[in-house]
């Protein structure tokens, strides 16, 4: 049993990273005023047996360490790479600005200490890397060591003692994010549910679905078809659901003509909305029981899109309308309500709001499946192609003037970015990315157990060592590293920008490239918005990390 535990083979590895992340998440469990640290127990756990003598070969732990933050990060790229885009026009300017100013802050804090404590400026980089949980901004310090013109003993020596005051910073820049997380809900004096509500609100200013009803005023329509006034008004964007003549609603005909007093009920987003009064001359409340009255032969039903074959395909391509005389209104996707826009690309795994006959609608059933029973098979293809690509994407070297070493984006950079590109982009190429919720939410899962554990028995090795020989004062500079930053860039997105709480915690968690963090905020908070603001500043920041270790490295030269 002694041997399992402590000579490094395969089955000691795996009963070791089993035993580490089931006692983490056991302790996961348990809450205090309410309040639990969810799986950030497991690096813990992972300390404490570490130190206790509990060992996995080095190289088998690297590897699970980054094998398991891939999964993590591709996760999460593969769940907001739909909405990514979207979202980074909205606010990725003013978030990224204040990832930047996180990272700044950090370097200066950093470099202060540094002057005013005397301490080393290599052992003040890992202890930086640590307080801001950058494990690439770690391995990037000690690389530009490594590739010094002369290594000495002494080089060698400096690599190692950043290790340990990475080790020695890390557990406390978790729980010092998160303490700063609930010290800001607290100063913020944050109503979850209104922040909820606030945030569904600002989600709708986008590209949400809305609807409206229009009376045709406009004599320069009398006359004209719908189909003729789409083409020559620019209307793509105005989906006409359903029409009213006298006391007769039905579906309209693109071939139909328009009458004076024709009203139509409408599905824009709104950016347009404004446009369908301009063009058909008035717009006036909606009662939806106004138009189910008559025509009883027109339903409203939700169909999933389940086969391959439609991925990539835009509504314009597929011409429902004029082939199965069926009009899309919405589409759900990823959560998020969209309006029906014929350029709109579809995938596997979008749920289509119809309105037409009931034949109509299931002969268009057939077409797209509409069997979601298939969606909870895994599509693994892309997956792995996505991660082997976005290894390649992490590797390539992109070279600066008098930077003794071409940066990376690294192991968490790279594919990260790959299956953003992935989510957004793969079903304009024919790819399906799609992924049930909660084959994603386990490969997260486990990806993000599977990283803190692997850190957390790295750490432990020196862990208590490095504290008595002095490293005690690392851990208040770490903390200093870690929550200076981040209080003065959350109350800047509060007072200053008005950001939503869950903004905040999605910026705080990719500005310190914390997965810990944003898995705690998900956990605690419940809301999907936290993991597209995350990966809204995760990859510049994860570069800017990289480059601010390397050149505080430098100054040792």
């Amino acid at each position: 049993m002694k041997d399992l535990l402590t000579q490094g083979g395969t089955a000691g590895a795996i009963f070791i990273l089993a035993l580490v992340i089931a006692s983490g998440l056991y302790l996961g469990k348990f809450k205090i005023k309410g309040l639990s640290i969810g799986s950030v127990w497991i690096l813990f756990a992972g300390i404490l047996l570490g130190h206790l003598g509990l060992r996995v070969d080095p190289v088998m732990l690297s590897f699970i360490k980054e094998f398991g933050l891939v999964l993590f990060v591709f996760t999460i790229g593969l769940q907001v790479g739909p909405g990514f885009f979207r979202s980074f026009r909205r606010d990725g300017l003013p978030m990224n600005l204040l990832a930047v100013g996180m990272v700044l802050l950090a370097v200066v804090t950093t470099y202060v200490i540094h002057l005013i404590s005397g301490e080393n400026i290599g052992i003040m980089t890992g202890i930086m890397s640590g307080a801001v949980t950058n494990t690439p901004g770690l391995g990037a310090a000690q690389q530009t060591l490594y590739d010094a013109p002369v290594v000495t003993d002494e080089i060698v020596a400096a690599a190692s003692s950043i290790g340990s005051a990475y080790a020695v910073a890390y557990p406390l820049g978790v729980l010092g994010a998160i303490a700063v997380l609930l010290l800001s809900r607290k100063l913020f004096k944050v109503d979850i549910d209104k922040e909820k509500e606030k945030s569904s609100k600002d989600e709708s200013i986008d590209d949400n679905a809305y609807r409206l009803a229009c009376r045709v005023k406009n004599p320069a329509l009398f006359g004209k078809t719908i189909h003729e006034i789409v083409g020559e008004e620019n209307a793509d964007h105005l989906v006409i659901s359903r029409m009213k003549r006298g006391e007769w609603v039905f579906f309209p005909d693109l071939e139909l003509p328009l009458k004076e007093g024709d009203e139509l009920l409408i599905v824009t987003d709104v950016h347009h909305k404004d446009k369908a009064g301009i063009i058909f001359g008035e717009v006036f409340p909606v009662n939806m029981k106004e138009w189910q009255q008559t025509g009883a032969r027109l339903v409203t039903r939700r169909l999933t899109i389940t086969k391959p074959n439609i991925t990539g395909a835009s509504l314009r391509k597929l011409d429902v309308r004029h082939k199965y005389g069926v009009t899309v209104t919405r589409i759900l996707r990823a959560g998020v309500d969209l309006q029906a826009d014929a350029d709109l690309i579809l995938q596997v795994g979008d749920s289509i709001q119809v309105v037409g006959s009931e034949e109509d609608i299931n002969r268009l059933a057939k077409l797209v499946g509409n069997e979601p029973e298939m969606l909870q098979k895994p599509n693994l293809i892309p997956i792995f192609f996505g991660i082997a690509l976005g290894v390649l994407v992490g590797l390539i070297p992109i070279r600066f003037p008098s930077m003794p070493q071409p940066l990376k984006l690294g192991m968490a950079g790279g594919p990260l970015i790959v299956a953003i590109l992935l989510g957004a982009f793969g079903p304009k190429f024919g790819i399906t990315t799609y992924t049930a919720t909660s084959a994603n939410l386990m490969v997260r899962e486990i990806g993000i157990s599977l990283f803190m554990a692997a850190v957390g028995l790295d750490a432990g090795k020196t862990f208590v060592s490095s504290l008595l020989g002095g490293g005690y004062m690392w851990v208040l500079y770490g903390a200093l590293i870690t929550v200076i930053p981040m209080i003065v860039i959350a109350v800047i997105a509060r007072t200053v920008m008005k950001f939503d709480f869950f903004k905040i915690c999605g910026l705080l968690s990719g500005g310190t490239t914390d997965p810990a963090l944003l898995s705690f905020s998900e956990q605690l908070f419940g809301n999907g918005r936290i993991a597209l603001n995350y990966t809204t500043v995760y990859p510049l920041t994860m570069f800017l990390r990289v480059v601010a270790a390397q050149v505080m490295i430098m100054l040792m030269f």
